[in-house]
C-alpha cells in the first residue's frame, strides 16, 4: 500500500503547483494558528523537552496533538479526495474530524456553522480572550518540542555502511518514504543521541527512542538511471527501525 504522504517517484499525478505565497487565501492563516494552538496546548508536553506546566494552562482541550497527528489526518484521507484538495485544505479537513471525532463539536453543528459563514462571510466570529493560553502559544513557538532522548545502546551502523530499507506492514502514519523501500543506500552521517517519534506507528516500527541515520541513495538506483540525470544522489534521515543489514 502506498501512502499518498509520499509522492516521489509516481509519474501521471497532473500539472505541480509552481505557487510561492506560503498563504494563498486569508482563511489558511487561521488553520495554521488552530493547529499552533492545538500543538501548544498539547497534553503530551508536560512529558516533553522542555517540560511545560500543562496543569497550569486553562484550556478545554484535553488532548495530544503533534505533527503526527496531522500528518495521520492526511494520510488517511481517501486517494482521490487528497489529490483534489490544496495543503491547507487538508489540513482544515484533518483537524475538523478530529475535533469531532472527539466530541468537541457535533457534524451537524459544524455544518450549521459552516452554512452561516458562507452565507455570511462578514459575520464576526466567536472571541473568548485566553490570555494564559495565549502566553503558552508564545512559550511553545520560542522554545519548542523536541525529541531528543537519551538511549544507551550504541547505534547497530557507523559511517560507511551498507544498509537495506526495510519493508513494513502498512500503518496509519509513516514516516518511511515509499520510493525507499526495500532499496540499498549507504550510511552517510550518524546522528548523536536518539529520537523518539511523537506517536507510535504500530507495524511502521516507530516506538520508543531510536538513533537516527542520514542514508544516501543513487537516484538511478531509485528510479531508473532513464529517469535520473547523471551522479545525482538522494539523501534521508531515517529511523533505526527502518533499516537492516544487508544479506
Amino acid at each position: 500500500m502506498k501512502l499518498q504522504h509520499y509522492l516521489g517517484g509516481l509519474e501521471n499525478l497532473g500539472p505541480v503547483s509552481l505557487e510561492t505565497k506560503v498563504f494563498v487565501a486569508e482563511w489558511e492563516k487561521r488553520i495554521f494558528g488552530i493547529h499552533t494552538v492545538m500543538m501548544a496546548a498539547s497534553t503530551h508536553l508536560d512529558r516533553a523537552l522542555p517540560k511545560y506546566p500543562m496543569d497550569q494552562v486553562p484550556t478545554a482541550f484535553k488532548e495530544k496533538w503533534t505533527w503526527a497527528s496531522l500528518r495521520t489526518g492526511a494520510e488517511g484521507m481517501q486517494p482521490f479526495e487528497y489529490f483534489k484538495y490544496r495543503y491547507y485544505e487538508k489540513w482544515l479537513m484533518g483537524i475538523s474530524q478530529f475535533l469531532v471525532d472527539r466530541g468537541y463539536i457535533a457534524a451537524e453543528e459544524l455544518a450549521k456553522l459552516t452554512d452561516h459563514y458562507r452565507a455570511q462571510p462578514d459575520a464576526p466570529l466567536p472571541v473568548q480572550p485566553n490570555p494564559a493560553l495565549q502566553q503558552q502559544v508564545v512559550r511553545y513557538l520560542n522554545r519548542g518540542d523536541s525529541g531528543l532522548r537519551t538511549l544507551t545502546a550504541a547505534p547497530r551502523f557507523k559511517v560507511g555502511d551498507m544498509v537495506h530499507v526495510a519493508d513494513p506492514e502498512a500503518a496509519e502514519h509513516s514516516r518511511l518514504p515509499g520510493f525507499l523501500r526495500n532499496k540499498r543506500g549507504a550510511v552517510t552521517q550518524v546522528y548523536p543521541g536518539a529520537y523518539e517519534y511523537f506517536v507510535s506507528t504500530g507495524p511502521d516500527g516507530l516506538e520508543g527512542p531510536q538513533h537516527v541515520y542520514c542514508v544516501s541513495f543513487d537516484a538511478a538506483d531509485i528510479w531508473g538511471a532513464h529517469k535520473s540525470e547523471p551522479n545525482t544522489v538522494i539523501c534521508a534521515d531515517l529511523f533505526d527501525a527502518y533499516l537492516k543489514t544487508p544479506h
